[in-house]
This record gives structure tokens, sequence and C-alpha cells, in this order.
């Protein structure tokens, strides 16, 4: 079954396939891309996903609704992302496919499974299900798969496709690589720093940073390499990155302290700190939430409890 571990990417990496589909489809599948009229796509309501599966009464993790151009009509997109090897995700594919065929053949004309292969290990996912007799076919059921792993992140370098930048320490690369590969993603936040909203950027690196596991003197390394070339660009970095806020809050604390204890004035110190993170924390949340994100998936970005969130919107 491999690592079935509950990482908290899950909830991120929907959230980033619900805000970013159009990026997800054009990097991915460029020809189904050319197909369909994002203007039109539009995420479905969780009660029309419930038993999908029959007596499993499982959700779908992502079904949308969107035009297909040459036919003039809608089509559904089921986005299934997995975290781990299973032996019959073909077949729980097909039974997906077989049940939104069977509730929603009237409405769209055609309906698209996609998986996406987020777990570690180099493999080849088997993505068709057949069912034979001699000389007859019954049964070639074939959906659309992203292994991630066996992405050749080089490809991706010079792409300003925020997908790219979320996935890209997801797919293949060695020790060796590590280094070049951080310092490729930090180019790519800051091209797209000039592009996106902070919201969408602090999902992007969020989502990134569960996948890069940043080591602080490796990051501190590549941040003096950058500022050797140009110290603007490492100074916006040193802003952006939540891996290097959240250990500037950390340097910061244990200094304040040091020095509030040297002049007495530790509890003045603590408590300046603590206001300041505060307030910064309270200005990303109120951006997240502004663009739709639940309270849940605020706490999550910012490493906060949930009852802390819901605190600051009332």
């Amino acid at each position: 079954m491999g690592d079935t571990t509950n990482v908290p990417h899950d909830e991120a990496f929907k959230k980033l396939l619900q805000t970013f589909f159009a990026e997800f489809i054009e990097l991915f599948f460029p020809e189904l891309d050319r197909l369909l009229d994002h203007t039109h796509t539009r995420f479905l309501m969780q009660e029309l996903l419930v038993d999908i599966v029959g007596e499993e009464a499982r959700s779908l993790d992502l079904l949308l609704e969107t035009r297909y151009k040459s036919l003039d009509a809608y089509v559904l997109i089921h986005l299934e992302p997995q975290s781990y090897s299973q032996e019959y995700f073909r077949e729980r594919m097909f039974i997906y496919f077989s049940r939104l065929f069977e509730r929603h053949r009237k409405e769209h004309k055609i309906i698209i499974p996609i998986a996406i292969f987020t777990f570690n290990q180099m493999r080849d996912e088997p993505d068709t299900l057949e069912i034979q007799i001699p000389e007859h076919d019954i049964l070639r059921f074939q959906f659309l798969k992203v292994e991630l792993r066996k992405q050749d992140w080089r490809r991706f370098i010079e792409s300003d496709n925020p997908i790219a930048a979320a996935l890209l320490a997801k797919m293949g690369y060695n020790n060796k690589d590590k280094k070049e590969m951080r310092l490729a993603y930090l180019r790519m936040i800051l091209r797209l720093d000039k592009k996106l909203d902070a919201a969408r950027l602090a999902l992007i690196m969020s989502v990134a940073d569960l996948y890069f596991q940043p080591n602080k003197e490796e990051d501190d390394a590549l941040l003096s390499a950058i500022n050797e070339e140009n110290p603007e660009e490492g100074a916006t970095i040193m802003e952006l990155m939540p891996a290097w806020k959240r250990w500037g809050y950390e340097e910061g604390i244990e200094e304040g302290m040091e020095k509030g204890m040297e002049k007495g004035m530790e509890k003045g110190m603590e408590k300046g700190m603590e206001k300041g993170m505060e307030k910064a924390n309270r200005l990303v949340a109120r951006k997240l939430l502004e663009k739709g994100f639940s309270p849940e998936e605020v706490a999550e970005i910012i490493e906060l409890p949930v009852d802390e969130v819901r605190k600051w919107i009332k």
C-alpha cells in the first residue's frame, strides 16, 4: 500500500487545484487545455458528490463543470489526487466514472477523469482497466494521469505557471540537484510576485514548503548567493518566503529575549515581539479570507489554531 501517513498537504493541494485549475490543465494537458473554455468553469458543491461510490458513501476529491468548445456543451472533469500506492486504484477510478456517467450523462456529454499521483516513489501507475474474452473486448477504460515524480523539473524552471512553482519539489530530482532546484524555485517565486496577489502567492509557497522541507543553513547559503547578485531580490525573498519568516521570528524572539534579560526588560520585549507576530499573521489571514479561503485553510497556511483565526474574524 505504500505510505498512507496523513500528511497536511491534502487539503492545501485541493485548494491549489481549485485556485489554479486552468493553469494545471495548461501545464500538464496542453492539448486538452485548447479544447476547454475556462470562463465557464465552476466547481460543483459537496451535495452533488456524496454517495458517489454507493455503500462507501465517499465524496469525490474534486469535481467541476466546464465548457467543451468543439461540442459547445458542458463536460465534467473529475480530479483525484492520490498520495499513496493502491492496488485497486484503477478499479476505484472506474467506479467513480460509472457513477458519474449514470447520474450526469444527460447533462454532460463527456466525463474526463484525471488522477494526480503525488507519492515519492518512482512508479509507472496503471491507468487502464480492461475486461476481455477471446475475440471480444468488453471494456477498456483509461483515465488521464500525472505522475509528479516522473516529471523532469528542469523542463519547468523557465515557466511562470504557478502550478509548476508549487509542485517543483515533487518532481524527479536527486540530492545533487537539490540546491539548483531550490534556487530555480526562488527565481520562479520572484517572477510570480509581480503577477499574483498576496493570497494566491501565499498558497503556492505554503504548498511548496510542505514538499521542500526547507533547511535553514542551505537556504541561508542560497540567499547569500542571491544577495551578492541582486540585494533587492534577496530582500524580496526574505519577505515572501514562509520559512524565512518563521526563522526570522524565531531568531528575533531569541535575540529579543537575550537583550531584554540584559536590560531587565524581558517581559516587554516578549510582549512586543508577540504583538508584531500577531499583526503580521492578522494581515496575511485577512487577505486569504478575502480571497475565499476558509478559516481552516487559513489556519493551516499560517500555522495557527483555527480558533485563533475565528477570533480574528469576529
